[in-house]
């Protein structure tokens, strides 16, 4: 007793305590993705949980349910805190960790399934486990995954090697298709694989909103437009290579991606396929010197550098037949630079991370220079200029001639004596009114630094712009004396210069020079030079929408943000769909031209300090109001501003309609067959149905009837319809009749409803249609057939008829028909003979031949009676009817389907005044005993009269004494027995 006392405590401590560790904490919230998430078998299903509103940082354990749709059964599959939560069903991919669960935070994890398979769909719950006594918030969240098939298919055309020559132009296909009957969209990226190399470099992508987008690598040709990506057929994507390159080597594959906007409207990548790569061989063109056509020379300013300095090579190029050239700088082989016949840069890929130290630049109409600072021992080796010359066509494309190399100049790269070199980050291109921000890094140096930050002009002379001592002495230059600008030391090795509010007469050459000192003695120099562009400023259009993802009837406001602009600016709003059309434009003067249905639109204009926002609403979005949407600026100095595309999807509502039907009809044969499918929700009391009927037997379906929101009736081939009939009755409910059923009725029929909704436009929109089916059954009624089976005896003279009785008391249809046939069979013959039959067509046949000595009668459906008149000794024996069931089927005509025997009646039939042995003379004394004993007996017969005489007076209602069930007359108003 006191063990259970101090049990019943300690338990009413600890929860007291759990109350108290609990009761300051927030309200529990336990979050996980809602879905429906999209999901492609044989990929990684990712799920995140979270849970909030505890205290403290201690780790909390989660634990994942699985539920299948549609079942009410829930599995384990994994759980933070016990290694053999997991069902079986789920433990071997645990144990294999096939599915994990990774802990992100101590309130968070991570659920990941590593390959997909048909079986993971259904909905997954994200459970914490509380370690507390109460309960406070939502402890579990749920996610429902729907696993479909991967549709995503890529391929190129059926090659393993394609040759070519430096300068060759190379075009490559790729077929990329999907059949995802979820709305998703395709990304299509190349790749070039060099030979060497681990990994393989973009060359070129279209995204999935279709805007293009080099690779590093390739970004200066791309500007050059030798690079192409376009979309040339439904499902090809065409690859344009203008000038192969010699480091263009190694393997071309594409790379297809599905994507698809989960319901948080993120979009995830559900599946991806790389096509079979084909190899790219390159190959170098002989070259002819030809020097009457072109000649390509080679000068290197300083042939001897030191490790931070500039490289200066220079290429002459001499010709009397071309107006244009492309030239290149090579080291080794490897091509460093490149500048087209316009003028534009391409950097070798091996460059690409130095790009911001090289400078190209056309000083004259042959004479090109290389800059290469700073320089660094690797820099070393043999430098020569490739010179092409290039004739433009008529449709204003290069075609690009024989190349001319140089002779190579040898370039030595010496380390100073104090190891002293720079290196800068630049940023070269600076936007207008922002920020112009330099860095200078030192390496190898051993005493006090100073730099001094110069503008160089375009002659000899420079502007020192600011400068730091070696004791931090700041000294502004005189024509920055008003300018915002500082320069800082960040770091013992690092020096910034930041000039703020920049003007595109910023722009130039700026310089970074550094000293070294050492006992108050200036002991080396170096400097570093960076050409900063500051770009005038462009008007940017960003177009932005709160909801791009709405249902039928919805508003859809898009917004652009028109930033940058020192003036009026023109705005026209574009619909791409088939076609690209304009919607609308307004003028910097406000003046506003429509082109598209004004009463879809509005517009409105909003300004803040930083920019303009002009709103477009899409009042009431239908289905022609679902495209890309772009926003494009005109400024003053007439330049055109265009933003990206986005994409408007709008879906038709959510119907809430939901149906009801039997699971299953059995009838037999001829009955008549009622289905039904009724709405049990429905999205709006205006909702219009149309209505199919189809019947599935194996792997064939047929059409019963169809009937369209209108209500228009139209029967499928081949059906009866004089058999079938449709009728709505409220509720609504849909049903089917089917008369006189055959067993050619039976199988699986379904209730297809489509629903129609109308907007607020008046239009009528039709929805995902819903089905119910039905099983029926169309089977042979079981055999119930019974006759009354009780056996007895009839004593009658000739002059007292009697009757036969034949009385059925179950059947199997209400439909059923009878064919009635009395026995007679003799003991003395041993012979059976058939009296009288009166079949189910109510034909009378009297077998016995007797004529008029036979009386047959039915009063009642299920009782059958044959009466002999005026019977002769001859008529004595057993009597019994014989009672066979019919059906009738219109596909099998009349069926006898049960045969049942009555019970034996046995009739003596003796002479008037004579009962049996009473008529023989030879009994005189048994007869005399006979009489005394039947006196005695009808004594008590009327003793006994008298007695139930008494007492039935005595008990209302007492029921009379009947007669033997085979002599008995039933009367005419007795009903048959309900059980056929």
């Amino acid at each position: 007793m006191r063990g259970s006392v101090q049990s019943l405590w300690r338990t009413n401590l600890l929860f007291c305590l759990g109350l108290f560790l609990h009761c300051g904490e927030a309200r529990v919230n336990t979050e996980a993705p809602t879905g429906p998430l999209y999901r492609v078998v044989g990929t990684p299903l990712i799920l995140p949980c979270a849970a909030s509103g505890f205290s403290g940082s201690t780790d909390k354990h989660f634990e994942y349910r699985f539920k299948k749709p549609g079942s009410t059964r829930v599995a384990n599959i994994i759980s933070s805190e016990d290694q053999w939560f997991a069902y079986s069903v789920y433990q071997s991919r645990v144990t294999k960790n096939e599915i994990t669960l990774t802990r992100k935070s101590p309130q968070s994890v991570l659920f990941n399934i590593m390959s997909l398979e048909k079986s993971d769909e259904g909905e997954y719950e994200c459970s914490v486990i509380n370690p507390y006594s109460t309960f406070d918030g939502a402890y579990s969240a749920t996610t429902s995954v729907k696993v479909i098939d991967n549709s995503l298919s890529v391929s190129t055309p059926a090659s393993t090697s394609l040759s070519y020559y430096e300068g060759d132009a190379f075009t490559w296909t790729c077929q990329a298709s999907k059949n995802t009957v979820q709305h998703t969209h395709l990304s299509l990226t190349w790749f070039l694989h060099r030979e060497g190399e681990n990994s393989p470099e973009t060359i070129i992508s279209l995204d999935k909103y279709f805007t293009l987008s080099p690779g590093p690598d390739f970004e200066g040709r791309y500007q050059a437009g030798l690079i192409s990506l376009n979309k040339i057929g439904e499902a090809t994507y065409e690859l344009k290579m203008s000038q192969l390159q010699l480091s263009d080597r190694g393997s071309v594959f594409c790379r297809a991606q599905e994507w698809i906007q989960d319901p948080d409207h993120s979009w995830y990548s559900i599946t991806q396929k790389d096509s079979e790569a084909t190899a790219l061989q390159v190959k170098a063109r002989e070259v002819v010197p030809d020097t009457s056509s072109l000649v390509v020379g080679v000068s290197a300013q300083s042939t001897s550098l030191q490790v931070g300095q500039k490289l200066s090579v220079s290429c002459s190029v001499n010709t009397q037949n071309s107006e244009f050239f492309s030239v290149a700088w090579l080291k080794g082989g490897d091509e460093v630079a490149r500048i087209g016949p316009t003028g534009v840069l391409s950097v070798g890929y091996k460059y690409n991370v130095r790009k911001e130290e090289l400078r190209v630049a056309r000083v004259s109409d042959k004479d090109f220079h290389l800059i290469l600072q700073p320089v660094s021992i690797e820099d070393q080796g043999e430098y020569s200029c490739r010179a092409w010359p290039q004739k433009r066509g008529q449709d204003g494309v290069f075609v690009q001639g024989t190349a001319q190399d140089s002779a190579p100049e040898s370039i030595s790269i010496l380390a100073t004596e104090s190891r002293l070199w720079l290196e800068m980050q630049n940023e070269t291109v600076v936007t207008e009114n922002g920020v112009l921000k330099l860095t200078c890094i030192v390496h190898g140096y051993k005493g006090q630094l100073s730099v001094q930050w110069q503008r160089v002009s375009t002659g000899a002379s420079s502007t020192m712009v600011i400068s730091l001592s070696q004791e931090g002495v700041v000294v502004r230059g005189a024509e920055f004396e008003s300018r915002k600008i500082k320069a800082t030391r960040p770091a013992r090795d690092t020096f910034t210069l930041e000039l703020e509010e920049v003007t595109p007469s910023d722009s130039g050459v700026y310089q970074c020079a550094v000293s070294e000192w050492e006992n108050e003695q200036k002991k080396n120099s170096q400097s570093h030079s960076t050409n900063v562009q500051v770009a005038e400023s462009p008007v940017y259009a960003n177009l932005q929408s709160r909801e791009s993802y709405v249902t039928v009837g919805q508003n859809v406001e898009l917004l652009c943000r028109v930033s940058n602009a020192q003036g009026p600016v023109t705005v026209t709003w574009s619909l791409q769909r088939d076609t690209t059309d304009s919607i609308l434009t307004v003028y910097a003067d406000g003046v506003i031209s429509w082109s598209g249905d004004q009463d879809r639109y509005q517009l409105r204009v909003q300004k803040t300090t930083k920019e303009y926002i002009y709103y477009l609403l899409i009042n009431g979005a239908t289905q022609r109001q679902k495209g890309k949407y772009q926003c494009s600026v005109s400024y003053s100095t007439n330049k055109r501003y265009s933003s990206i595309w986005l994409a408007v999807q709008v879906e038709d509502p959510v119907s809430k309609l939901r149906l009801t039907s039997p699971p299953a009809v059995t009838k037999h044969i001829n009955d008549d067959i009622e289905l039904h499918c009724s709405v049990i929700s429905e999205t709006s009391e205006s909702s219009r149905y149309a209505v199919a009927w189809e019947l599935q037997q194996g792997a064939q379906t047929k059409v019963i009837m169809r009937s369209d929101q209108e209500a228009k009736v139209t029967f499928g081939p081949g059906i009866e319809q004089q058999r079938f009939s449709v009728r709505r009755t409220s509720g609504p409910r849909f049903e089917l009749s089917i008369r006189q059923a055959w067993i050619t009725d039976s199988g699986l029929y379904s209730c297809t409803v489509e629903e129609w909704l109308q907007d607020s436009h008046g239009e009528w929109n039709s929805h995902s249609p819903v089905s119910k089916t039905t099983n029926v059954s169309v089977i042979d009624p079981e055999p119930k057939l019974s006759v009354l089976k009780k056996d007895g005896e009839l004593n009658v003279s000739r002059s007292e008829n009697f009757t036969l009785p034949c009385n059925i008391t179950k059947q199997s249809t209400r439909k059923s028909e009878f064919q009635v046939t009395w026995f007679w069979w003799n003991k003395t013959e041993n012979v059976q003979h058939p009296v009288f039959t009166a079949y189910r067509n109510s034909t009378l046949e009297d077998r016995f031949k007797k004529g008029d000595q036979v009386r047959f009668g039915r009063p009642l459906p299920n009782q059958f009676s044959l009466t002999v008149l005026n019977p002769s000794r001859e008529d004595t024996g057993m009597y019994f009817c014989e009672v066979q069931e019919w059906i009738q089927s219109l596909s099998h005509g009349w069926r006898k389907i049960a045969t049942e025997k009555s019970g034996d009646l046995t009739v003596y039939v003796h002479d008037d005044g004579n009962r049996g042995a009473l008529s023989d003379p030879g009994n005189g004394p048994w007869i005399w005993i006979g009489i005394l004993v039947a006196c005695n007996i009808c004594t008590l017969l009327v003793l006994l009269l008298l007695v139930l005489k008494i007492c039935r007076g005595e008990v209302p209602g007492g029921k009379k004494s009947g007669q033997s069930l085979w002599t008995e007359q039933h009367p005419l108003d007795s009903k048959p027995s309900a059980e056929f």
